[in-house]
């Protein structure tokens, strides 16, 4: 019996031509060979010149002007003042012993002083009148009483000593009245302009040691002269504070400015006058404009190096300060400003 069966023939397979790369392929390598590129490109590129400061602000030293014993501290870190405002209390036992004696011996000048303007009592010029007028009598009496003796000598019934003794009498008696006038004239014009001017600028200099005592009294409530906010306090009560030693600093912060240093190649960007932008890192990169307003050589030891090895000249360091347009809110002292460079 004959097997009719037939062997099904095999499907043929569909082969892509050889040496011909799928269009896919060559996108991706094009891709990459242009990424790799770029990133030669990219490398080769100078990095972008930026430069660091940081931030500042106005500080103030409140130092007291006498050696004084703190008593009590009435401010803590952090807290804003006004100016004014009483910061520290000071207890000084020898300024309030010295403002009694500058207060006594006031009081004993300005004494004197309306003594000499005032003149004599009036009962001393009743006095001083008096006693003229006692004087002068009792020179009439010697006047009188020599005319006699007088008489009597050019009759011969007296001698020559006898009249002598009454001339001299005579002539004692009259200068005698003499004084006493003068003296009761004295005590009725009063004290002379010179001696009551004197006495007027005696009174005057003990003021000017009373009010220099007041004013160093006056030191022992130690007021801050500006406003801000407290930054640091290095009073302790019961300590004994320096004449001139800061006790508390005082920084205002609506007064802030950025300090950059920059090398003098790179210094065109940054004249005086110039705004740029900066950014604050510490502020989540707020930026902020900001003005130049002061240019400064720094030291030399600290600022001269070469601009290139071997060649070139020595480029110097400038500190160049600048304010922002308006405060930066939250900006403190210290804190990083990044300026880039423009290319």
């Amino acid at each position: 019996m004959t097997d009719d069966t037939h062997t099904s023939p095999e499907p043929r397979v569909a082969q892509a031509p050889r040496g011909k790369p799928p269009l896919v392929a060559i996108v991706v390598v094009a891709l990459v060979i242009a990424l790799v590129a770029w990133g030669f490109w990219r490398a080769a590129q100078p990095a972008p010149a930026y430069f660091q400061g940081q931030m500042e602000a106005r500080e103030a030293d409140i130092a007291p002007k006498v050696t004084a014993r703190i008593a009590k501290v009435l401010v803590k870190e952090g807290q804003q003042i006004k100016p004014g405002d009483l910061l520290v209390e000071m207890d000084s036992p020898e300024v309030r012993a010295k403002l009694a004696q500058a207060e006594a011996a006031r009081d004993a000048a300005q004494a004197v002083a309306d003594k000499a303007q005032a003149g004599a009592r009036p009962q001393e010029v009743q006095m001083a009148r008096l006693n003229w007028q006692r004087a002068q009598a009792a020179a009439e009496l010697a006047d009188t009483s020599y005319r006699r003796v007088q008489s009597l000598h050019d009759q011969g019934l007296v001698a020559a000593q006898k009249r002598d003794e009454a001339l001299t009498n005579y002539r004692a008696s009259r200068d005698q009245a003499l004084a006493a006038k003068a003296q009761y004239d004295m005590a009725a014009s009063g004290a002379r302009q010179e001696d009551k001017a004197a006495a007027q600028a005696q009174a005057r200099q003990v003021q000017g040691v009373v009010a220099e005592v007041e004013a160093a009294r006056a030191e022992t409530q130690l007021s801050s002269p500006v406003g801000g906010e407290i930054s640091q306090v290095l009073a302790k009560e019961g300590e004994l504070s320096p004449q001139g030693v800061a006790v508390v600093t005082v920084v205002d912060l609506s007064d802030q400015w950025v300090v950059l240093n920059v090398r003098e190649d790179q210094l065109a960007r940054f004249a005086q006058g110039s705004h740029f932008t900066g950014r604050l890192p510490a502020l989540d990169n707020r930026e902020a404009r900001f003005e130049v307003y002061y240019l400064g050589v720094l030291p030399d030891f600290a600022t001269w190096r070469a601009t290139r090895a071997g060649q070139g000249f020595d480029a110097r360091t400038f500190e160049v300060r600048a304010r922002p347009s308006q405060p930066i809110a939250g900006a403190r002292p210290g804190m990083s400003v990044v300026v880039e460079a423009a290319r």
